[in-house]
């Protein structure tokens, strides 16, 4: 009678850590600590193809690659088949197809909920980095609500009324000053005085950004150029300015105090603009740079961090020519093939001059290279990230991370 007793008992005990385990693994969802997106145009196969040869060669592998998961993705605006920036972040930061120009604004006018407003109502902390400006419309789509992405003046307004932005690097500092300060708002207001009398750190060097305390309850915006920061290879001429890698990782070690998780919002900027100027070269510097980043990310946020990275559109339509052997990598991949012929080529933007520029030359001259039709890539590890499988919508993107929180 004992041992049936302690044979029952063993049995109870069994089937109920059972169900425990079932009931963890199943109904117990595990959210991440933290919520890592990256964001840039640099997130298609030409770009990334054109990368991996130019810094290694073809054995070469990047950091992107070892992402586990990975889909093509749409991204249509609401009115135009190719996307603008502010379509394609709104469509990212609030799972809603929207307008051109339009940040976080729907096809009535109203003011749409976006990632943020969800990840701050659960108690996170929030970060956006950026190389451009924190007017951008990549950043400002995460926080601001206007039907035009071209008025700084009032994104920069709604960026200290809004919600509160826990931490924010970038350039931009012209958008939050009047003219005799150096800046270029017409209203004469300082709005970086603005947010040092609501109590938070402003810096404005590399230095800085090192030094400042990581236990804070103030928020930290830091404001490293009057417009949008340096390119990677002027970095050392500018030495004040952090790099992309700098930023995300500062950034990372300031949220992961908050006890509750965090969200942080990263756009690689400056791929943008250098395809904008069929800067060949450059574009494969940023995107590397962005490569440099999400490894950074998933050395400082863990295992327990959801980490996505996310093309919005492309830019200019930049193509790697030729027949370049296993081995050639860096300069040997520039200037012209053995055959002649210019090894990067564009489809639009200022190269167009007639008689075309030596080395790439767009098949058509516009002031700004033109946005491209083309699926994008993203890339993903942790929680959530699994969700990243064949092709998906851009507002796909808004769901998983709404889902991670």
């Amino acid at each position: 009678m004992k041992l049936r007793n302690q044979l029952l008992a063993l049995f109870c005990l069994l089937l109920f850590a059972g169900v425990g385990v079932l009931y963890f693994r199943v109904w117990v969802v595990q959210k991440p600590f933290g919520i890592i997106v990256f964001v840039s145009d640099g997130m298609v196969t030409r770009h990334l193809t054109a990368a991996r040869l130019y810094q290694g060669g073809a054995d070469h592998r990047l950091i992107l690659e070892n992402m586990p998961n990975l889909a093509l993705v749409a991204n249509y605006a609401r009115d135009f088949s190719v996307p603008d920036a502010a379509a394609a972040a709104t469509a990212l930061a609030t799972g809603v197809k929207v307008s051109h120009r339009h940040l976080a604004i729907g096809s009535g006018g109203e003011s749409l909920q976006t990632i943020v407003d969800l990840a701050q109502d659960q108690g996170r902390a929030i970060g956006i980095v950026t190389t451009g400006q924190l007017t951008d419309p990549t950043p400002a789509a995460f926080y601001a609500h206007h039907g035009d992405s071209r008025n700084v003046e009032e994104i920069a307004a709604q960026f200290i009324s809004g919600r509160r932005i826990d931490v924010a690097l970038g350039g931009g500092a012209a958008d939050f000053l009047p003219p005799e300060k150096g800046g270029r708002r017409r209203d004469g207001r300082d709005l970086l005085a603005e947010l040092k009398q609501q109590g938070r750190e402003l810096i404005s060097s590399k230095a800085e950004l090192e030094s400042a305390a990581v236990f804070r309850t103030e928020g930290l915006l830091g404001f490293f150029a009057p417009r949008g920061l340096a390119f990677r290879d002027e970095i050392e001429a500018a030495q004040q300015q952090p790099s992309l890698s700098d930023m995300v990782r500062r950034a990372v070690q300031f949220l992961q105090q908050n006890r509750t998780g965090y969200l942080l919002i990263v756009d690689s900027a400056l791929v943008t603009r250098a395809a904008e100027l069929n800067q060949g070269e450059r574009v494969l510097e940023e995107t590397l740079a962005l490569d440099h980043a999400v490894g950074t990310a998933m050395k400082y946020a863990g295992e327990k961090s959801l980490i996505l990275a996310v093309g919005k559109h492309a830019t200019g339509g930049m193509t790697l020519n030729g027949y370049p052997t296993r081995l050639d990598h860096g300069v040997a991949l520039l200037g012209t093939t053995a055959a002649g012929y210019p090894s990067i080529t564009w489809a639009t933007g200022p190269n167009g001059a007639t008689p075309p520029a030596a080395n790439e030359p767009t098949a058509y001259q516009t002031p700004s290279a033109l946005n491209t039709a083309e699926d994008v890539i993203a890339v993903g590890q942790g929680s959530g990230s699994e969700k990243l499988r064949g092709f998906i919508d851009n507002t796909a993107i808004f769901r998983i991370l709404r889902d991670a929180l």
